[in-house]
């Protein structure tokens, strides 16, 4: 089951009530049962989000080395708050307690890669670079 959540996941950027159903009879169990994976694993969303998800790391080593600022840098960039998706639907920011890279702290992840030692000048850059990966 969490492998197919996973795929509609990468496929359409959240996991909506309909497909929960599809899902739940497609496997012949509860829909509940599928909503308790849907809701358990940080990976999945019941709601919305961004072709791009920027994960800020706010662990204590990403902490004390200034994600905080970096992640204020990434809202003001963006317009949008930690939680959120730009109005284009091309981010979604946000925070996780840790990416388990702590050796690179201040740690960002989008979609996955890793930008690491990320300063707050950093962000327009990084942003930028992601941009330009979509017109590739």
């Amino acid at each position: 089951m969490l492998a197919i959540l996973q795929d509609i996941q990468e496929k359409e950027h959240y996991i909506s009530v309909d497909v929960m159903r599809s899902v739940a009879c497609y496997l012949d169990v509860p829909e509940s049962r599928v909503y308790s994976v849907a809701t358990f694993y940080k990976a999945l969303s019941l709601v919305p989000l961004g072709k791009n998800v920027i994960k800020m790391c706010n662990g204590t080593a990403c902490h004390i080395r200034g994600s905080p600022e970096v992640m204020k840098a990434f809202e003001k960039e963006l317009g949008i708050k930690n939680g959120e998706t730009t109005e284009d639907g091309m981010f979604t920011l946000q925070t996780v307690n840790c990416l388990g890279a702590c050796a690179l702290a201040p740690v960002v992840t989008v979609n996955g890669r890793v930008f690491g030692k990320v300063r707050v000048k950093d962000v327009p850059c990084i942003i930028q670079e992601v941009r330009e990966d979509e017109t590739e």
